[in-house]
């Protein structure tokens, strides 16, 4: 029989258990986990502000380094000015840069922005295709931004892991992946479902209470799992 040796609450004192044991533990506190996220944040969604498909997934792509808030003060206009990807199709690069210049890698964004919906009217009917595969495709969506949307949109059974995520993944304990797409594997098998609504979960549980440099830990409702501070980060 296999035994493992691992550190509970007091490390000097190593117990001893069977395989089975641990095994059977570590599937309880992923459990446990799991439970207290869906009741903390049963209803999260994402703070990114759209009204359809076609907005959800452009914010998704601004939203890639740059925060939720300043996506949220550039789409209104932008939206206004490109209501769907026939009129982004035919966009002319600078007017489509003027009204995202305020966020991170703009350049490379607005490019993407149009070539997606130049794909999207010419391969996809005008419609944003609605599978992994296909958004995909598309210029600027990879696969953490098309589980992002699908999981929102349409509350399909997919995780995506970003800096929040990753992060407080590694300090519970439920990854040790060094990449967000292994981290995404990792708590796709040990959540297996409602992974789109643990995915928000964690994103506004890293944004607002286990921040980066300085987690609110004194008021923390899984710190009795929590494995480390440090703060994490994809490779």
């Amino acid at each position: 029989m296999n035994i493992f040796v691992i550190k509970m609450y007091n490390r000097h004192s190593p117990v001893r258990i069977k395989y089975s044991e641990y095994k059977l533990r570590k599937k309880e506190r992923i459990a446990n986990i799991k439970a207290l996220f869906l009741e903390h944040y049963k209803d999260a969604q994402t703070e990114l502000q759209y009204t359809n498909l076609y907005e959800l997934l452009i914010a998704v792509m601004l939203s890639a380094q740059c925060t939720d808030k300043r996506v949220n003060m550039v789409t209104p206009a932008l939206f206004k000015a490109y209501p769907s990807t026939k009129e982004l199709s035919k966009a002319d690069l600078g007017s489509v840069i003027e009204f995202i210049k305020s966020v991170s890698f703009f350049n490379a964004k607005a490019k993407n922005l149009i070539a997606m919906a130049k794909k999207v009217e010419i391969e996809f009917n005008g419609e944003i295709p609605t599978n992994q595969k296909d958004l995909m495709s598309l210029s600027g969506v990879g696969q953490k931004s098309a589980n992002v949307v699908l999981g929102e949109f349409l509350d399909m059974n997919y995780m995506a892991v970003d800096t929040h995520v990753f992060r407080v993944s590694h300090r519970l304990g439920l990854s040790k992946s060094k990449s967000a797409i292994d981290t995404e594997k990792d708590l796709t098998k040990a959540f297996k479902e409602n992974l789109n609504i643990l995915h928000q979960a964690f994103v506004l549980f890293g944004r607002y209470q286990c921040k980066a440099l300085k987690p609110m830990c004194d008021d923390c409702f899984v710190a009795m799992y929590c494995v480390s501070k440090a703060n994490f980060k994809p490779q």
